[in-house]
């Protein structure tokens, strides 16, 4: 089964990395083997990290899709680095584009949608990307799943 990740840049105050590897590794053991990561910040990364955790113990394969190559180029300094580390940990990239182009990071969305079973979302707030990426896979009758924390 292959799974997409949606979710807010900010993450709640309530938000509980705990309760996220346990809601990861139940759609592993659910049968999900294959991840699509958009490599925002927020939710995005900490997902990829805990993946990149989990690939230790379980059969996992997660790809980094990125809207375009300099994604990570506003980034602060840390999670700029971060991103740095955990794409080396992906088993593939699907880069989008070569620069930033308007539409690039729906683009993005919809190419995750496009090719996962599942969408697995991080959404507070009916707005952004987010929304629109969980509006789309609607639309394409996916199943959704909520992180719930």
């Amino acid at each position: 089964m292959k799974c997409a990740l949606t979710g807010h840049r900010v993450l709640e105050k309530s938000f509980s990395r705990a309760a996220l590897e346990e809601q990861l590794r139940a759609l592993v053991e659910r049968g999900a083997d294959t991840f699509y990561c958009g490599m925002a910040l927020g939710f995005d990364l900490i997902c990829c990290e805990v993946l990149v955790s989990l690939k230790k113990e379980m059969p996992l394969k997660l790809i980094a899709c990125i809207p375009c190559k300099n994604q990570s180029e506003r980034y602060p300094y840390e999670a700029r680095r971060l991103y740095e580390e955990l794409l080396q940990e992906c088993d593939e990239t699907a880069i989008l584009h070569e620069r930033y182009e308007e539409g690039c990071m729906f683009e993005r969305n919809r190419y995750m949608v496009d090719r996962c079973d599942v969408l697995f979302a991080y959404m507070y707030a009916k707005r952004g990307g987010t929304y629109y990426t969980v509006s789309y896979a609607e639309k394409k009758r996916k199943e959704i799943v909520y992180f719930v924390k």
